[in-house]
């Protein structure tokens, strides 16, 4: 792939990931940061940093890419999530830096609590519906259940999923509306 190109697909960042934590590839990591710098400054330019903060925290960012490239686990997390997490990261720590601690408030995420703990029967109905949904997705066709299963478990963009599979980006979405209202209709049914 190009440096230059618009697209990197997940499997391709991955791999190129992974080729800078096995061999310290520099021609991987030069492609891995002409693609992600940019957009790691756009992200912490809308999360209020200055073009010259965000520039200098992409760099940080992408320097903690190279040192830290063999924790990357592709079966944990995707290139671009793992890329972003530590971008997200390094904003905080130069938030804190800073002395900011309302910024520093607002740019810690909810989600990174950890979860209440769950009751034995929260537990119980929240496999069965596990298990309803998967015995929903297989009673889907093939090539729905695929594109499903990308989308919601692989999280993938649609783009994503049209560039790595080769189907047109208006397959993709038309596949993606009809398994979600067939597996609406499979859903009822399994009630």
């Amino acid at each position: 792939m190009r440096a230059d190109q618009e697209v990197l697909s997940p499997l391709e960042a991955s791999r190129l990931l992974m080729a800078v934590a096995a061999k310290r590839d520099r021609a991987a990591f030069a492609v891995l940061f002409a693609f992600y710098a940019p957009r790691l400054k756009a992200f912490l330019r809308r999360s209020g940093m200055t073009a010259s903060v965000a520039e200098d925290v992409a760099q940080e960012t992408m320097l903690l890419v190279w040192k830290k490239a063999s924790y990357f686990d592709p079966a944990r997390a995707g290139a671009s999530t793992w890329i972003f997490t530590i971008a997200r990261n390094a904003r905080i720590d130069r938030l804190r830096r800073d002395g900011r601690p309302a910024a520093i408030a607002e740019a810690l995420d909810p989600s990174d609590q950890p979860d209440e703990p769950v009751s034995g029967e929260q537990a119980m109905i929240a496999a069965e519906r596990e298990e309803r949904v998967r015995t929903a997705i297989a009673l889907l066709p093939p090539e729905q259940a695929d594109i499903l299963k990308k989308s919601f478990f692989g999280e993938e963009t649609q783009s994503e999923i049209a560039y790595t599979t080769g189907i047109p980006l208006g397959t993709v979405k038309s596949r993606v509306r009809l398994a979600l209202g067939r597996l609406r209709q499979i859903l009822d049914d399994l009630k």
